[in-house]
């Protein structure tokens, strides 16, 4: 076969029939948002959410039919489940906070992870995957076995940031392993996309992928798992509050008021939704000459730590503005391991310290909140 298309992909799936129906799944109009990446292959199935739970049997029949095409390393279906048209009314009653989650939804996601932290922010720009990336390696430079989830499917960072420019592969057909950067077990969707391709997915679809971002990838035994979530308080954030034993949230601001205005909403839909807060960092608090030493608040100061007062949560860190910071993580080499002993790698390593000391003086796992899809 020559280089592997969304053409080959669709050929194959138009064998796949559902299994109540006559027609195949393409002709359904059920195949959307085919991504292929060299060998690696990713769709969305659409179904009536009726239907979803008994159709868990074509996602697999749909995958193996694309893992037999010639070239395929991995493929991976997510099976979104629709609201129907019309509305509510066709939909059933809308579930509400306190309802008994359904059994499909009470299996542990990503088991033998003992804390699971979100790293957040209410908008964009203010530093938020830096800060994981180097939050993730700090963890590791203490001692902890950790894991990176990029969480942002629309505009995932990680792969550059950690210096990953190859494919997971599967052992077993089943699940992904996950890659690796100095010692840091690593997923994001950009391993499976061309870095400048666009994800136009609508939001089951992101929640599906995220779900099997955390199910479907062999993460092992790992002590913290740090999840980098997009900017805001959507769908990513909600399928992490609806699926996963999240430990507790970290979120990071500026010293901008637009910034913490946006970080205030952060906290309080984390609060909603029973999340801990572990506390809030200040990135960007302060710029350090490296000619003469002096110190310039460029973005104002003091302002996440007033706002962390405020609310009643900690004061995690003030992370400095500093090219250093930039240019180690668009190199893929995180400035607390390419460059340890710096005053900015010490900042991270800091924070790091901090989250694991709060980590182990918590008590037993969070279990998640009773929300369910509406």
């Amino acid at each position: 076969m020559s280089e592997l298309t969304k053409d080959h992909v669709l050929a194959a799936l138009r064998g796949v029939r559902h299994p109540n129906r006559d027609q195949d799944v393409v002709s359904m109009g059920l195949i959307s948002g085919v991504v292929v990446k060299g060998q690696n292959v990713g769709f969305a199935i659409e179904v009536d959410p009726k239907e979803a739970p008994a159709l868990e049997s074509l996602r697999r029949e749909c995958e193996t039919a694309v893992k037999a095409l010639p070239g395929v390393a991995s493929c991976t279906a997510v099976l979104t489940a629709e609201r129907a048209p019309g509305g509510r009314e066709h939909a059933g009653p809308a579930p509400t906070l306190g309802q008994p989650r359904p059994p499909h939804l009470e299996k542990p996601l990503v088991p033998g992870v003992r804390s699971i932290i979100a790293v957040a922010s209410g908008k964009g720009g203010v530093g938020k995957s830096t800060t994981s990336v180097n939050l993730a390696m700090g963890l590791a430079a203490v001692g902890q076995r950790v894991g990176l989830l990029d969480a942002d499917i629309y505009g995932p960072s990680l792969p550059r940031m950690t210096g990953i420019a190859r494919r997971p592969q599967s052992r077993d057909g089943k699940k992904l392993e996950p890659m690796e950067s100095y010692g840091v077990k690593v997923m994001s969707m950009g391993f499976l996309v061309d870095e400048d391709a666009p994800m136009i997915w609508r939001g089951p679809m992101v929640q599906s992928a995220i779900q099997q971002m955390l199910s479907d990838v062999e993460w092992g035994e790992l002590d913290t798992l740090v999840v980098d979530l997009p900017p805001g308080t959507g769908d990513a954030q909600l399928t992490m509050a609806q699926r996963v034993p999240l430990t507790g949230a970290v979120i990071v601001s500026t010293p901008q008021d637009i910034a913490l205005l946006d970080a205030r909403k952060a906290i309080n839909m984390f609060r909603k939704v029973d999340v801990p807060i572990l506390g809030i960092v200040e990135n960007m608090s302060y710029f350090c000459c490296p000619s003469c030493g002096h110190r310039a608040e460029i973005f104002a100061h003091g302002g996440a730590r007033a706002c962390a007062e405020k609310y009643g949560v900690d004061f995690l860190a003030e992370i400095p503005l500093d090219i250093a910071i930039r240019e180690t993580s668009d190199g893929g080499r995180p400035i607390v391991v390419s460059d340890p002993d710096s005053p900015q790698a010490q900042a991270y390593r800091q924070l790091a310290m901090t989250v694991r000391d709060k980590l182990a003086s918590g008590s037993s796992v969070r279990q998640p909140p009773r929300i369910l899809q509406m």
